[in-house]
């Protein structure tokens, strides 16, 4: 507005009022600005309170799944579903409850998992040892649509015992091996006239930054220390293999077809000594009860349900779901996971974007 199209001033009507209006923010920019306030808000709460203020359970709740529902003996199902991002929380809670259990005579690992982390993987895999060691009882694995990578790596649980890992016709197993995500923009940013200008005390602290080009030899070094790593990690991979399926141990030709990274079918998990038996959870009941030395069919089969509190929905990307169901949501902290350098038993085209370990 200027000046020749404002009114004449009239001293009996008082000083004169302008309202000047902000510009209006666009559609998109009020979505991204209510919701960053509402997930800051979300993490305020959760921060305050926790899980506890949502009505998150101290223990597991218990669900009948099969056989008899009277019987004082049970088999307990243990399930690993998702991406194992490195706090299995609920997989760690169904380890404790059947630990405290006496009626529990042995376990079913129900795993339907791409793998994930090394440490989560490591972590799952020595707690269900540690379990099947104290309470003394048998584990047998019931694999889903897919156990590979970590997924394969706590399977391992089930020790040298003989038939006591079930693959389903159609399930795909194996992809033995470590990687460590790495994905270079330096030369996009260049194009948009944006630079890393990150300060660091020594270029190997930026190590696996996808914003740097590095020049020699710095770059080389990276790339040998980053193999190393992953070579120390497959490294101990196949030492839990080996020790899980000795029939691998004095086969070094199955060895270099196993050990390669590759995914299997059932049937060439069977053949190359992977798995034992095609079949159902229901074969892998069977064959626990009759490990534990109890009727398989005078059992009490359970498994359990994983509490769900809003903030943990909202923020874990989890879904309200059937107890034991194989479905796998969407997390949002997989996608936090994407900027943090670290090594997985991980198969997948795209990593860390699949659901949480369950």
């Amino acid at each position: 507005m200027d000046s020749q199209s404002l009114p004449a001033y009239d001293p009996a009507r008082g000083p004169i009022r302008v309202v000047v209006e902000p510009p209006r923010s666009s559609w998109l920019g009020r979505v991204i600005k209510w919701t960053l306030t509402g997930l800051a808000l979300l993490a305020l709460i959760g921060l305050l309170f926790g899980d506890r203020y949502y009505g998150r359970e101290s223990n597991l709740q218990e669900h009948w799944h099969s056989r008899s529902k009277t019987a004082s003996d049970k088999i307990a199902i243990i399930t690993v579903a998702g991406t194992i991002l490195g706090d299995e929380g609920f997989v760690k809670d169904q380890i404790d409850q059947v630990r405290d259990d006496n009626s529990v005579r042995a376990v079913v690992l129900r795993v339907n998992s791409p793998g994930g982390t090394v440490t989560g993987s490591d972590y799952i895999y020595h707690h269900l040892k540690e379990l099947v060691k104290k309470k003394e009882i048998p584990l047998v694995v019931s694999m889903g649509g897919i156990a590979a990578s970590g997924g394969y790596y706590v399977s391992m649980a089930a020790g040298e015992t003989e038939n006591t890992i079930f693959a389903e016709p159609t399930t795909w197993t194996g992809s033995i091996g470590v990687i460590i995500p790495h994905y270079n923009v330096a030369k996009l940013l260049e194009k948009w006239d944006i630079a890393d200008d990150s300060i660091a005390s020594h270029p190997l602290k930026m190590m696996g930054s996808p914003t740097r080009d590095f020049p020699e030899p710095i770059a080389a070094e990276q790339q040998a220390i980053l193999k190393g790593l992953v070579d120390s990690s497959f490294a101990d991979f196949k030492e839990i293999v080996l020790a899980g399926r000795p029939g691998l141990r004095g086969d070094q030709a199955k060895q270099d077809i196993v050990f390669t990274g590759r995914i299997f079918t059932a049937s060439q998990a069977k053949e190359n000594g992977l798995v034992d038996k095609l079949g159902f959870v229901e074969d892998a009941i069977d064959r626990a009860a009759e490990l534990a030395g109890i009727d398989k069919e005078n059992v009490r089969v359970i498994n359990f349900k994983q509490p769900t509190g809003l903030l943990t929905a909202l923020m874990a990307g989890a879904s309200i779901q059937q107890p034991g169901a194989d479905s796998q949501p969407i997390d949002l902290r997989a996608l936090a996971n994407l900027t943090t350098p670290r090594a997985y038993y991980l198969c997948t085209f795209l990593p860390l974007l699949a659901g949480a370990a369950q």
